[in-house]
Protein backbone atom coordinates (compact mmCIF):
# COMPACT_ATOMS: atom_id res chain seq x y z
CA UNK A 1 0.00 0.00 0.00
CA UNK A 2 2.95 2.43 0.91
CA UNK A 3 4.26 2.01 -2.74
CA UNK A 4 1.08 2.71 -4.11
CA UNK A 5 0.64 5.80 -2.17
CA UNK A 6 4.50 6.78 -3.20
CA UNK A 7 3.60 6.67 -6.85
CA UNK A 8 0.70 8.72 -6.57
CA UNK A 9 2.72 10.97 -4.59
CA UNK A 10 5.39 11.41 -7.46
CA UNK A 11 2.72 11.21 -10.21
CA UNK A 12 1.25 14.55 -8.38
CA UNK A 13 4.55 16.32 -8.40
CA UNK A 14 5.30 15.49 -12.19
CA UNK A 15 2.34 16.91 -12.76
CA UNK A 16 3.11 20.69 -13.17
CA UNK A 17 6.22 19.75 -15.09
CA UNK A 18 3.27 18.28 -17.50
CA UNK A 19 1.12 20.83 -17.71
CA UNK A 20 3.40 23.44 -19.04
CA UNK A 21 5.17 22.55 -21.95
CA UNK A 22 7.67 24.08 -23.87
CA UNK A 23 7.09 27.06 -26.37
CA UNK A 24 5.96 25.71 -29.62
CA UNK A 25 8.97 25.13 -32.22
CA UNK A 26 9.57 27.86 -34.36
CA UNK A 27 8.79 27.21 -38.02
CA UNK A 28 11.09 26.87 -41.21
CA UNK A 29 12.64 29.93 -42.13
CA UNK A 30 10.67 31.54 -45.10
CA UNK A 31 12.30 35.13 -45.45
CA UNK A 32 15.98 35.47 -45.59
CA UNK A 33 17.74 37.88 -42.68
CA UNK A 34 20.35 40.03 -43.28
CA UNK A 35 22.22 41.42 -39.94
CA UNK A 36 24.61 44.24 -40.31
CA UNK A 37 27.16 46.19 -38.26
CA UNK A 38 27.96 43.03 -35.84
CA UNK A 39 31.49 42.45 -34.45
CA UNK A 40 30.92 38.12 -35.79
CA UNK A 41 32.86 35.79 -34.14
CA UNK A 42 33.06 33.48 -36.80
CA UNK A 43 33.85 30.11 -34.57
CA UNK A 44 37.03 29.53 -36.43
CA UNK A 45 39.59 31.82 -34.65
CA UNK A 46 38.55 34.74 -36.35
CA UNK A 47 36.60 38.26 -36.15
CA UNK A 48 34.79 40.59 -38.55
CA UNK A 49 34.73 43.82 -36.86
CA UNK A 50 31.80 45.06 -38.65
CA UNK A 51 29.96 42.39 -40.39
CA UNK A 52 27.13 41.33 -43.07
CA UNK A 53 25.44 38.24 -42.90
CA UNK A 54 23.39 36.98 -44.52
CA UNK A 55 21.06 33.49 -44.82
CA UNK A 56 17.77 32.18 -45.81
CA UNK A 57 16.62 28.43 -46.46
CA UNK A 58 18.46 27.78 -43.27
CA UNK A 59 21.82 28.44 -44.56
CA UNK A 60 24.57 31.41 -44.05
CA UNK A 61 25.14 32.56 -47.81
CA UNK A 62 26.95 35.78 -46.95
CA UNK A 63 29.41 36.00 -44.48
CA UNK A 64 31.75 39.28 -44.96
CA UNK A 65 32.55 42.87 -44.33
CA UNK A 66 30.08 45.25 -44.06
CA UNK A 67 32.12 47.65 -46.54
CA UNK A 68 31.60 44.93 -49.45
CA UNK A 69 28.29 46.34 -51.60
CA UNK A 70 26.00 43.54 -52.00
CA UNK A 71 22.35 43.77 -52.08
CA UNK A 72 20.80 42.80 -48.86
CA UNK A 73 17.87 40.50 -48.71
CA UNK A 74 14.87 40.39 -46.93
CA UNK A 75 14.57 41.15 -43.33
CA UNK A 76 17.20 43.36 -42.08
CA UNK A 77 18.65 43.93 -38.27
CA UNK A 78 20.84 46.69 -37.59
CA UNK A 79 22.89 45.37 -35.40
CA UNK A 80 25.85 47.98 -34.82
CA UNK A 81 27.60 47.26 -31.53
CA UNK A 82 26.13 44.02 -30.95
CA UNK A 83 28.08 41.04 -31.36
CA UNK A 84 27.24 37.55 -33.01
CA UNK A 85 28.12 34.20 -32.71
CA UNK A 86 27.81 30.70 -34.02
CA UNK A 87 25.56 28.54 -31.71
CA UNK A 88 27.32 27.07 -28.47
CA UNK A 89 27.78 22.96 -28.53
CA UNK A 90 27.47 21.23 -25.16
CA UNK A 91 28.85 17.42 -25.65
CA UNK A 92 28.69 14.73 -23.04
CA UNK A 93 25.40 15.88 -21.11
CA UNK A 94 22.20 14.38 -19.83
CA UNK A 95 20.35 17.06 -20.68
CA UNK A 96 16.48 15.97 -22.04
CA UNK A 97 17.33 12.32 -20.67
CA UNK A 98 16.82 13.81 -16.84
CA UNK A 99 14.48 16.38 -15.25
CA UNK A 100 14.50 16.54 -11.53
CA UNK A 101 17.23 14.93 -9.55
CA UNK A 102 14.98 14.28 -6.79
CA UNK A 103 12.33 12.41 -8.79
CA UNK A 104 13.40 9.13 -9.86
CA UNK A 105 10.69 9.08 -13.04
CA UNK A 106 12.09 12.42 -14.46
CA UNK A 107 15.36 10.35 -15.17
CA UNK A 108 16.24 8.09 -18.01
CA UNK A 109 20.16 8.32 -18.53
CA UNK A 110 20.70 5.01 -17.10
CA UNK A 111 20.09 1.38 -17.81
CA UNK A 112 20.50 -1.80 -15.95
CA UNK A 113 23.53 -3.44 -17.02
CA UNK A 114 27.27 -3.63 -17.30
CA UNK A 115 28.08 -3.41 -21.03
CA UNK A 116 25.12 -2.30 -23.11
CA UNK A 117 26.42 0.00 -26.41
CA UNK A 118 22.97 -0.77 -27.64
CA UNK A 119 21.00 1.74 -25.69
CA UNK A 120 20.44 4.52 -27.49
CA UNK A 121 19.87 7.89 -25.55
CA UNK A 122 18.14 9.85 -28.83
CA UNK A 123 14.61 7.54 -28.35
CA UNK A 124 14.71 8.93 -24.32
CA UNK A 125 15.27 12.46 -25.30
CA UNK A 126 12.75 14.70 -24.50
CA UNK A 127 12.22 17.79 -26.65
CA UNK A 128 10.21 19.49 -24.37
CA UNK A 129 12.39 19.19 -21.00
CA UNK A 130 12.18 22.44 -18.84
CA UNK A 131 15.76 22.64 -18.72
CA UNK A 132 16.85 21.78 -22.18
CA UNK A 133 14.38 25.41 -23.03
CA UNK A 134 16.81 27.00 -20.62
CA UNK A 135 19.90 26.56 -22.66
CA UNK A 136 19.03 29.18 -25.61
CA UNK A 137 19.25 32.17 -23.50
CA UNK A 138 22.46 31.44 -23.38
CA UNK A 139 23.36 30.70 -26.56
CA UNK A 140 23.78 26.90 -25.97
CA UNK A 141 21.45 25.89 -29.07
CA UNK A 142 23.41 22.50 -29.70
CA UNK A 143 23.89 19.57 -27.26
CA UNK A 144 25.21 15.62 -27.15
CA UNK A 145 23.19 13.32 -25.25
CA UNK A 146 24.43 10.62 -23.59
CA UNK A 147 23.61 7.78 -21.40
CA UNK A 148 25.51 6.89 -18.00
CA UNK A 149 26.57 4.42 -15.55
CA UNK A 150 27.94 0.85 -16.57
CA UNK A 151 31.44 -0.22 -18.15
CA UNK A 152 29.70 0.58 -21.94
CA UNK A 153 26.99 3.14 -21.36
CA UNK A 154 25.83 2.83 -25.06
CA UNK A 155 25.50 5.39 -27.68
CA UNK A 156 24.97 9.22 -27.85
CA UNK A 157 23.04 11.67 -30.83
CA UNK A 158 23.68 15.02 -31.25
CA UNK A 159 20.34 17.26 -31.08
CA UNK A 160 19.48 21.08 -31.53
CA UNK A 161 17.46 22.51 -28.74
CA UNK A 162 13.54 23.55 -30.38
CA UNK A 163 12.16 20.87 -31.84
CA UNK A 164 8.59 18.88 -31.21
CA UNK A 165 10.24 15.63 -30.75
CA UNK A 166 13.71 13.62 -30.86
CA UNK A 167 13.14 12.92 -34.52
CA UNK A 168 12.79 16.40 -35.22
CA UNK A 169 15.42 17.51 -33.03
CA UNK A 170 18.12 14.62 -33.84
CA UNK A 171 21.17 16.41 -36.23
CA UNK A 172 24.13 13.04 -35.69
CA UNK A 173 22.34 9.60 -35.16
CA UNK A 174 24.46 7.02 -33.03
CA UNK A 175 27.47 9.68 -33.36
CA UNK A 176 29.29 7.72 -30.73
CA UNK A 177 29.56 5.05 -27.92
CA UNK A 178 30.88 5.76 -24.23
CA UNK A 179 32.93 3.48 -22.30
CA UNK A 180 33.24 4.54 -19.15
CA UNK A 181 36.94 3.64 -17.82
CA UNK A 182 37.26 1.81 -14.98
CA UNK A 183 40.29 3.34 -12.23
CA UNK A 184 43.42 1.91 -11.69
CA UNK A 185 43.52 3.27 -8.49
CA UNK A 186 41.25 3.66 -5.10
CA UNK A 187 40.34 5.08 -2.14
CA UNK A 188 39.86 2.90 0.69
CA UNK A 189 36.08 2.37 1.97
CA UNK A 190 36.31 3.61 5.64
CA UNK A 191 32.74 1.54 6.68
CA UNK A 192 34.67 -1.36 5.53
CA UNK A 193 37.40 -0.66 8.12
CA UNK A 194 39.50 0.12 4.89
CA UNK A 195 42.58 2.63 4.97
CA UNK A 196 41.21 5.79 3.20
CA UNK A 197 43.92 6.73 1.11
CA UNK A 198 44.31 5.71 -2.25
CA UNK A 199 45.33 2.24 -3.02
CA UNK A 200 45.81 0.08 -6.41
CA UNK A 201 42.23 -1.37 -7.64
CA UNK A 202 42.67 -5.01 -7.79
CA UNK A 203 39.75 -5.03 -9.98
CA UNK A 204 41.60 -3.03 -12.87
CA UNK A 205 42.74 -5.70 -14.81
CA UNK A 206 39.93 -7.82 -14.81
CA UNK A 207 37.84 -5.13 -15.90
CA UNK A 208 39.81 -4.41 -18.80
CA UNK A 209 39.71 -7.64 -20.02
CA UNK A 210 35.84 -8.03 -19.97
CA UNK A 211 36.14 -5.05 -22.37
CA UNK A 212 38.72 -6.44 -24.42
CA UNK A 213 36.45 -9.89 -24.38
CA UNK A 214 33.44 -7.94 -25.74
CA UNK A 215 35.17 -6.54 -28.03
CA UNK A 216 37.29 -9.67 -29.54
CA UNK A 217 33.39 -11.63 -28.94
CA UNK A 218 31.78 -8.79 -31.19
CA UNK A 219 34.73 -8.78 -33.90
CA UNK A 220 34.23 -12.59 -34.32
CA UNK A 221 30.86 -12.68 -34.30
CA UNK A 222 30.67 -9.24 -37.24
CA UNK A 223 33.11 -11.87 -39.49
CA UNK A 224 31.01 -15.15 -38.83
CA UNK A 225 28.02 -15.66 -39.99
CA UNK A 226 25.38 -14.00 -37.64
CA UNK A 227 23.40 -16.90 -37.23
CA UNK A 228 21.65 -15.04 -34.74
CA UNK A 229 21.15 -11.27 -34.17
CA UNK A 230 22.76 -9.88 -31.04
CA UNK A 231 22.19 -5.97 -30.69
CA UNK A 232 24.66 -5.50 -28.48
CA UNK A 233 27.47 -6.62 -31.11
CA UNK A 234 25.90 -4.73 -34.54
CA UNK A 235 25.98 -1.50 -32.14
CA UNK A 236 29.99 -2.18 -32.08
CA UNK A 237 30.34 -2.39 -35.89
CA UNK A 238 30.20 1.16 -36.67
CA UNK A 239 32.43 1.96 -34.43
CA UNK A 240 35.31 -0.90 -36.90
CA UNK A 241 34.00 1.12 -39.95
CA UNK A 242 34.52 4.88 -38.50
CA UNK A 243 31.22 5.85 -38.51
CA UNK A 244 31.05 6.09 -35.03
CA UNK A 245 33.32 7.72 -32.49
CA UNK A 246 34.61 5.98 -28.90
CA UNK A 247 34.45 8.16 -26.21
CA UNK A 248 36.29 7.25 -23.26
CA UNK A 249 35.23 9.36 -19.91
CA UNK A 250 38.79 8.81 -17.96
CA UNK A 251 41.23 11.03 -15.96
CA UNK A 252 44.20 9.66 -14.76
CA UNK A 253 47.29 9.44 -16.59
CA UNK A 254 48.31 5.51 -16.42
CA UNK A 255 44.47 4.70 -17.70
CA UNK A 256 44.55 7.19 -20.16
CA UNK A 257 47.38 5.72 -21.95
CA UNK A 258 46.10 1.89 -21.55
CA UNK A 259 42.63 3.80 -23.20
CA UNK A 260 44.91 4.86 -26.18
CA UNK A 261 46.88 1.05 -26.00
CA UNK A 262 43.03 -0.16 -25.87
CA UNK A 263 42.35 2.03 -29.62
CA UNK A 264 45.47 0.66 -31.46
CA UNK A 265 45.07 -3.35 -30.44
CA UNK A 266 41.35 -3.15 -30.96
CA UNK A 267 41.28 -1.34 -34.36
CA UNK A 268 39.22 1.51 -33.25
CA UNK A 269 39.76 4.19 -35.73
CA UNK A 270 38.22 7.32 -33.96
CA UNK A 271 38.82 7.42 -29.72
CA UNK A 272 37.80 10.92 -27.79
CA UNK A 273 39.13 11.13 -24.01
CA UNK A 274 36.23 13.06 -21.87
CA UNK A 275 37.28 14.48 -18.32
CA UNK A 276 40.68 13.87 -19.26
CA UNK A 277 41.79 15.44 -15.92
CA UNK A 278 45.73 14.53 -15.84
CA UNK A 279 45.68 14.49 -20.01
CA UNK A 280 48.15 17.13 -19.84
CA UNK A 281 50.49 14.87 -18.50
CA UNK A 282 50.36 12.42 -21.65
CA UNK A 283 49.76 14.83 -24.08
CA UNK A 284 52.57 14.05 -26.43
CA UNK A 285 50.65 9.89 -26.75
CA UNK A 286 47.35 11.96 -27.32
CA UNK A 287 48.60 13.86 -30.26
CA UNK A 288 50.80 11.46 -31.94
CA UNK A 289 47.72 9.09 -31.98
CA UNK A 290 45.20 12.42 -33.07
CA UNK A 291 43.01 12.09 -29.96
CA UNK A 292 41.09 14.98 -28.73
CA UNK A 293 40.58 16.07 -24.81
CA UNK A 294 36.48 17.00 -24.07
CA UNK A 295 37.96 18.58 -20.71
CA UNK A 296 35.72 18.59 -17.54
CA UNK A 297 33.82 21.45 -16.20
CA UNK A 298 36.60 24.63 -15.55
CA UNK A 299 34.41 25.42 -12.68
CA UNK A 300 35.80 23.42 -10.15
CA UNK A 301 38.57 22.59 -7.60
CA UNK A 302 41.55 20.72 -7.81
CA UNK A 303 41.62 17.06 -7.16
CA UNK A 304 44.46 16.76 -5.65
CA UNK A 305 45.74 19.01 -2.64
CA UNK A 306 49.47 19.55 -4.21
CA UNK A 307 47.50 21.07 -7.49
CA UNK A 308 47.90 24.91 -8.35
CA UNK A 309 44.35 26.50 -7.60
CA UNK A 310 43.54 27.60 -10.63
CA UNK A 311 44.62 23.81 -12.06
CA UNK A 312 41.57 23.22 -13.53
CA UNK A 313 40.75 26.60 -15.13
CA UNK A 314 43.59 26.49 -16.76
CA UNK A 315 44.00 22.62 -17.80
CA UNK A 316 42.26 23.74 -21.37
CA UNK A 317 45.00 26.08 -22.06
CA UNK A 318 47.49 23.62 -20.92
CA UNK A 319 46.37 20.78 -23.58
CA UNK A 320 46.15 23.49 -26.40
CA UNK A 321 49.35 24.78 -25.98
CA UNK A 322 50.83 20.86 -26.71
CA UNK A 323 48.55 21.06 -29.58
CA UNK A 324 45.69 19.11 -28.18
CA UNK A 325 42.50 19.45 -29.97
CA UNK A 326 40.18 20.58 -26.90
CA UNK A 327 36.81 21.03 -26.30
CA UNK A 328 34.43 22.09 -23.10
CA UNK A 329 31.94 19.83 -21.51
CA UNK A 330 29.68 20.25 -17.98
CA UNK A 331 29.24 17.04 -16.74
CA UNK A 332 29.20 16.30 -12.72
CA UNK A 333 27.59 18.01 -9.63
CA UNK A 334 24.18 19.22 -11.51
CA UNK A 335 25.74 18.74 -14.56
CA UNK A 336 22.50 19.32 -16.55
CA UNK A 337 21.43 23.04 -14.89
CA UNK A 338 25.19 23.95 -14.73
CA UNK A 339 24.86 23.30 -18.81
CA UNK A 340 23.37 27.11 -19.31
CA UNK A 341 26.82 27.93 -18.38
CA UNK A 342 29.39 26.82 -20.87
CA UNK A 343 29.82 30.10 -22.12
CA UNK A 344 31.30 31.39 -18.81
CA UNK A 345 33.60 28.24 -18.66
CA UNK A 346 35.17 29.31 -21.86
CA UNK A 347 35.33 32.53 -20.06
CA UNK A 348 36.89 31.24 -17.45
CA UNK A 349 39.75 29.64 -19.69
CA UNK A 350 40.15 33.00 -21.65
CA UNK A 351 40.64 34.28 -17.84
CA UNK A 352 43.23 32.04 -17.54
CA UNK A 353 46.02 32.73 -20.23
CA UNK A 354 43.98 31.52 -23.62
CA UNK A 355 43.36 34.11 -26.53
CA UNK A 356 39.40 34.71 -26.33
CA UNK A 357 38.47 33.64 -29.80
CA UNK A 358 40.68 30.23 -29.28
CA UNK A 359 38.48 29.84 -25.97
CA UNK A 360 35.28 30.15 -28.39
CA UNK A 361 36.60 27.62 -30.44
CA UNK A 362 36.34 25.04 -27.35
CA UNK A 363 32.77 25.58 -27.84
CA UNK A 364 32.33 25.76 -31.47
CA UNK A 365 34.08 24.30 -34.09
CA UNK A 366 36.86 22.35 -31.79
CA UNK A 367 33.65 20.26 -30.53
CA UNK A 368 32.16 20.34 -33.56
CA UNK A 369 34.74 18.63 -34.87
CA UNK A 370 35.00 16.20 -32.14
CA UNK A 371 30.99 15.37 -32.56
CA UNK A 372 31.71 15.19 -36.29
CA UNK A 373 29.22 17.97 -36.83
CA UNK A 374 31.74 20.92 -38.20
CA UNK A 375 30.69 20.18 -42.05
CA UNK A 376 27.23 22.25 -41.09
CA UNK A 377 27.67 23.91 -37.79
CA UNK A 378 30.46 25.14 -35.19
CA UNK A 379 31.61 28.58 -37.05
CA UNK A 380 29.97 30.92 -39.24
CA UNK A 381 31.03 30.10 -42.61
CA UNK A 382 29.20 30.18 -45.78
CA UNK A 383 27.35 27.41 -47.22
CA UNK A 384 26.82 26.10 -43.32
CA UNK A 385 23.92 25.92 -41.24
CA UNK A 386 22.07 29.33 -39.59
CA UNK A 387 22.61 28.49 -36.48
CA UNK A 388 23.93 31.39 -34.56
CA UNK A 389 22.59 34.41 -31.86
CA UNK A 390 22.79 38.16 -31.57
CA UNK A 391 24.49 39.38 -28.00
CA UNK A 392 24.18 42.58 -26.52
CA UNK A 393 27.50 42.29 -25.77
CA UNK A 394 31.03 39.38 -25.19
CA UNK A 395 28.76 36.25 -24.53
CA UNK A 396 31.49 34.56 -22.53
CA UNK A 397 30.96 36.52 -19.88
CA UNK A 398 27.66 36.26 -17.72
CA UNK A 399 27.24 40.08 -17.40
CA UNK A 400 27.04 41.16 -21.33
CA UNK A 401 25.32 37.80 -22.34
CA UNK A 402 21.99 39.40 -23.33
CA UNK A 403 20.63 37.54 -26.09
CA UNK A 404 17.55 39.33 -28.23
CA UNK A 405 17.79 37.28 -31.22
CA UNK A 406 18.77 33.11 -31.97
CA UNK A 407 18.03 31.27 -34.87
CA UNK A 408 18.57 27.62 -35.54
CA UNK A 409 18.89 26.22 -39.01
CA UNK A 410 17.98 29.55 -39.98
CA UNK A 411 14.39 29.29 -37.42
CA UNK A 412 14.13 32.29 -35.11
CA UNK A 413 13.29 30.97 -31.76
CA UNK A 414 11.96 31.63 -28.58
CA UNK A 415 14.30 33.12 -25.73
CA UNK A 416 11.22 32.33 -23.21
CA UNK A 417 11.99 30.17 -20.40
CA UNK A 418 10.32 29.05 -17.28
CA UNK A 419 13.14 31.25 -15.04
CA UNK A 420 12.43 34.22 -17.95
CA UNK A 421 8.62 33.95 -17.37
CA UNK A 422 9.73 34.27 -13.47
CA UNK A 423 12.15 37.11 -13.29
CA UNK A 424 10.18 39.50 -15.46
CA UNK A 425 7.26 38.65 -12.87
CA UNK A 426 8.73 39.41 -9.77
CA UNK A 427 11.19 42.18 -11.19
CA UNK A 428 7.50 43.97 -11.99
CA UNK A 429 6.60 43.36 -8.72
CA UNK A 430 9.51 44.98 -7.24
CA UNK A 431 8.58 48.12 -9.37
CA UNK A 432 5.18 48.33 -8.23
CA UNK A 433 6.36 48.07 -4.59
CA UNK A 434 8.95 50.79 -4.92
CA UNK A 435 6.11 52.93 -6.72
CA UNK A 436 4.40 52.84 -3.29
Amino acid sequence: MKLIYRQILLTFMCLPFIAQAQQTPAPQQTEAVTIVGATAHLGNGEIIENSLIIFEDGKLTQVMDANTKIQYRGKIIQAEGKHVYPGFIAPNSTLGIGEIDAVRPTLDEDEIGEILPNVRSLIAYNAESKVVESMRPNGVLLGQIVPRGGLVSGTSSVVQFDAWNWEDAVIREDDGLHINWPSAFRRGRPWRDEDPNLKPNDEYNKELQKLSSFFGEAKAYLSGNRDYTNLAYLAIEPVFSGEKKVFVHVNGEKEILDAVQFKKDQGVQHLVIVGGYHAVDVASALVENEIPVLVNRPHSTPAMDYEDYDYPYKLAKLLHDQEVLVGLESSGQMERMNTRNLPFYAGTVAAFGLEKEEALKMITSNTARILGIDENYGSLEKGKSATLFISEGDALDMRTNIISHAWIDGRAISLETHQTELWKRYSNKYKDEDKE
